[in-house]
């Protein structure tokens, strides 16, 4: 694994105060109106992006995700403003607006979505890294799922290919503790969901997703594992939410307390006293980064703001349409 420096902790610290903020941004705009639909944020998983984005190669591996999608292609390398701007619904968004909160797609950075259908992204991600073996390609994809997809059976069917085709896959539950609001104990009886890749003959484990570390280094020896063809590995990431499944959600399903004793753990705040800790910035550096964070988010703000929504043909041009259809009945001319 690449050597955790200086540099990373700055990069990881910069980065994820980002993308907290370009998050928060979007809870008050969805509050104003201005962002419409589902929005589900990332707040408090972090740690999970950036250690992923350390070990990953990001000329040729993939990542797919759920509907908790706005930060991951930003980090991959989508422009912010592209990403706030398609959760606006105007036409500069990464999908001409038409995509919405759930479904941020970009191919040229190596996201695959953003997808609203609980699973629906599992069976994808090992498409892709069956593509990606069948052309000899030596990527990997990241597959991540919530713990709620984890009782999907698109998961079971996906684990037991991926793992007798010994595709290159990694995939990676991020469990938060609540899926949509209803805690793992209470959906299973056993709360270990990486225990799960054994009924595979699948290497698993349980992940510190609240340390970029921890993080990386697991998935660094899963990606080198995969990249050597020695097929799949199965992570729980256990992390935390700290807020709702979506805006709609009340959350009474835990404590107020619960929350805050989690925010002790805040991967942004433990990065940050690594960084006093170690003297890596001064307190006028830690400024300028956040300043700098700051002044990034309201520009992508300003660009959402002055786009335009797209024309209305835009929505028409890109339903697919094939002429004689050969199932469908035609009146006699």
């Amino acid at each position: 694994m690449k050597k955790v420096t200086k540099a990373t902790y700055l990069k990881w610290y910069e980065d994820m105060l980002f993308w907290r903020k370009f998050e928060d941004k979007l809870a008050q705009v969805y509050i104003q109106q201005k962002v419409r639909g589902f929005l589900h944020l990332y707040n408090g998983q972090e740690a999970i992006l950036a250690g992923a984005l350390h070990v990953m190669d990001l000329e040729k591996d993939k990542m797919i995700t759920a509907y908790r999608n706005h930060v991951q292609p930003i980090g991959l390398g989508v422009d912010p403003k592209r990403v706030m701007a398609e959760l606006y619904g105007k036409a500069t968004g990464t999908s001409q607006g038409l995509g919405g909160s759930m479904h941020i797609f970009s191919k040229e950075h190596g996201f695959y979505g953003g997808h609203g259908i609980v699973g629906g992204q599992i069976p994808l991600g090992a498409g892709l890294a069956f593509a990606d073996k069948y052309f000899k390609r030596d990527a990997v994809t990241l597959t991540f799922l919530g713990d709620g997809a984890a009782r999907q059976g698109s998961l079971h069917e996906t684990l037991n290919m991926a793992v007798k085709w010994n595709l290159p896959v990694v995939f990676c539950v991020e469990n938060n503790g609540y899926a949509m609001g209803t805690s793992v104990a209470r959906t299973s009886k056993g709360t270990d969901i990486w225990k799960l890749g054994n009924g595979y003959e699948m290497p698993c484990g349980p992940v510190d997703a609240m340390d970029p570390v921890k993080v990386a280094e697991a998935l660094d020896e899963a990606i080198k594992r995969a990249r050597k063809g020695d097929g799949p590995t199965f992570l729980e990431m256990k992390t935390y939410r700290y807020r709702g499944h979506s805006m709609s959600d009340a959350q009474k399903y835990r404590t107020k307390e619960e929350v805050a004793e989690y925010q002790e753990l805040d991967p942004i705040t433990t990065v940050l006293n690594i960084i006093k800790d170690k003297k890596y910035a001064s307190e006028d550096e830690i400024k300028k980064i956040n300043k700098r964070v700051k002044d990034k988010v309201s520009e992508c703000e300003k660009f959402a703001e002055e786009s335009d929504f797209p024309e209305k043909n835009v929505m028409y041009d890109v339903v697919y349409e094939q002429e004689n259809y050969p199932f469908l009945a035609h009146k006699p001319q």
